[in-house]
């Protein structure tokens, strides 16, 4: 009878071992760490002249202000542009466009203006020949003012009606960073 039960106790032991979740292997491929994203820049080039603007938020989502740049631009203006996206709480600053870039068919910006005419285009392309928008170009009309919004998407469905034109509604996905521009077109 010993035997028997301690046959039973190493049974027991054996299959609740093996049937406990192993949180540290979990391979769900849907889940996405997010990087932390401290700053966006946006280097806008027109005529040979390269003016860069950014938007800062050292400690993440709450504590401190974000700090940001208005976009000045010039009227009737077309411009190309370069997004860089850094986490610059390590040392050196990370550069995530990079990543971004190696991932591009899981990552899209997407730009929005109340500028009525202010145009934006998509200036790069993934694997599939959907968009990214690491690159891009803007193009001016007459002088005003408004704001520029700029959201990077994580695993957005490229496929879905109208998200390779830019718009996010069908996007799906997650944000990872979006930020809203103030801008002056003089």
């Amino acid at each position: 009878m010993k035997k028997l039960l301690s046959y039973f106790i190493v049974f027991t032991l054996l299959t609740f071992v093996s049937c406990e979740k192993d949180s540290d292997h979990d391979h769900d491929h849907d889940h996405h760490e997010h990087e932390l994203m401290t700053t966006l820049t946006i280097a806008m080039t027109a005529e040979g002249n390269t003016s860069s603007f950014t938007f800062r938020d050292i400690d993440g989502d709450g504590g401190n202000e974000p700090t940001q740049d208005t976009i000045k631009l010039s009227a009737n203006t077309t411009y190309t542009n370069a997004i860089t996206i850094l986490n610059e709480t390590e040392e050196p600053a990370e550069n995530l466009t990079l990543e971004i870039a190696e991932e591009e068919l899981d990552h899209q910006f997407f730009f929005s203006s109340n500028i009525t005419d202010m145009t934006i285009a998509y200036a790069d392309s993934d694997a599939n020949g959907n968009p990214i928008g690491i690159s891009s170009t803007i193009t001016t009309g007459a002088a005003r003012t408004g704001t520029f919004t700029v959201i990077l998407r994580h695993e957005p469905n490229k496929t879905a009606e109208g998200v390779s034109a830019g718009d996010i509604t069908n996007a799906g996905g997650e944000s990872d960073i979006e930020v809203i521009f103030n801008v002056v077109v003089e």
